[in-house]
């Protein structure tokens, strides 16, 4: 069994003893189930995202430089497992009754963080996708001189994104603080471990503007260039793989596929949080059911898409068979010393 399986059955058992102990232990049915709920997902993004990490880290060590495509499912894998590091993981603690996790500077630096790695999450995808689109299209006067270049233009694309998104969200550290006692103020997101206070209406709906405007707008052109490749694969297909196909042009078909599913995915994810998202900013008060509906749904692509990654990514999966086949025969021998 390939060791991120064995880690994956691990997680639920784990999971089952918690809502075992913690039902005898008198805890609340819907906390158990929102905790372990969070512990699950939690889990297996941090696993799966950490096992894209270190397929690719192995790839570069043992072989050439990454293609394009593979370094942004690489970054997009990094931004997956910050956003989950930073809002899964204190959410999942403080569900299960962990109190005082984090100080005011400890709530700016985590929430700062957080809303990066969101940010990245569909900027990267939105990235991905027409990096996708530009790499299938047929070879045009207008290309010609693009697509070459296209290699070049990922790492100050990726230095772009961070930039531009380190100065969209620098107002979530302005706000955020450690939990008070007593009531949540009107207009404060409550978040568990964290309150983000936004003062008054207008600061409150200002940032969900900005927010909601850079993610619609990602989103928009995300879908856009990922209907251009869904146009490109029926109208043309057999072109394309006859101009590709000393390129490898299967692969490239393989790789739009992907890029398909990650996308459709996001988008499924992304709509449900942000209907969510409108309500929120509709109250002064927010329910916490509420918000940590939105945490699940919104952090639900950031674990998914790893395994998404690994069952269509050929050189991701090749390593990770590797991995398991070389620590097989350890564990057999091991076995037999032990008999």
């Amino acid at each position: 069994m390939p060791p991120h399986w064995q880690l994956y059955r691990a997680f639920w058992f784990s999971a089952l003893l918690i809502t075992t102990a913690a039902g005898l232990g008198g805890m609340d049915l819907c906390v158990t189930i929102k905790g372990v709920s969070f512990l699950l997902q939690t889990g297996m993004g941090v696993l799966g995202n950490t096992v894209v990490l270190l397929a690719y880290t192995h790839i570069v060590c043992t072989g050439p430089k990454l293609l394009p495509v593979d370094m942004i499912l690489c970054h997009l894998a990094f931004a997956n497992l910050l956003l989950l590091l930073t809002r899964c993981v204190p959410q999942t603690m403080t569900v299960f009754g962990l109190k005082d996790l984090l100080n005011d500077p400890g709530c700016k630096v985590v929430i700062y963080a957080y809303r990066i790695g969101r940010a990245l999450s569909v900027c990267i995808t939105c990235m991905l996708s027409v990096f996708q689109a530009v790499t299938i299209t047929p070879t045009g006067p207008y290309l010609s001189r693009l697509k070459p270049s296209l290699p070049s233009l990922v790492l100050p694309t990726f230095a772009g994104l961070w930039l531009f998104n380190m100065a969209i969200c620098i107002a979530a550290p302005l706000f955020s603080m450690a939990p008070r006692n007593g009531t949540v103020p009107p207009f404060t997101l409550n978040l568990g471990f964290c309150h983000v206070d936004f003062r008054d209406n207008l600061s409150y709906v200002i940032n969900g503007v900005a927010v909601s405007g850079r993610d619609f707008a990602f989103v928009a052109l995300m879908v856009g260039s990922s209907c251009y490749i869904l146009l490109l694969l029926h109208r043309h297909s057999h072109q394309v793989k006859g101009i590709r196909r000393s390129q490898g042009g299967g692969a490239e078909t393989r790789a739009a596929k992907t890029v398909l599913t990650l996308v459709v995915l996001y988008v499924v994810f992304f709509g449900i949080d942000n209907v969510i998202w409108i309500y929120m900013l509709t109250v002064a008060k927010v329910s916490p059911v509420v918000a940590d509906m939105r945490v699940f749904f919104s952090s639900c692509y950031a674990s998914l898409s790893p395994y998404f990654i690994i069952s269509s990514n050929k050189k991701v999966k090749a390593k990770i068979v590797c991995a398991a086949e070389h620590e097989q025969p350890s564990a057999d021998t091991q076995d037999s010393n032990d008999k």
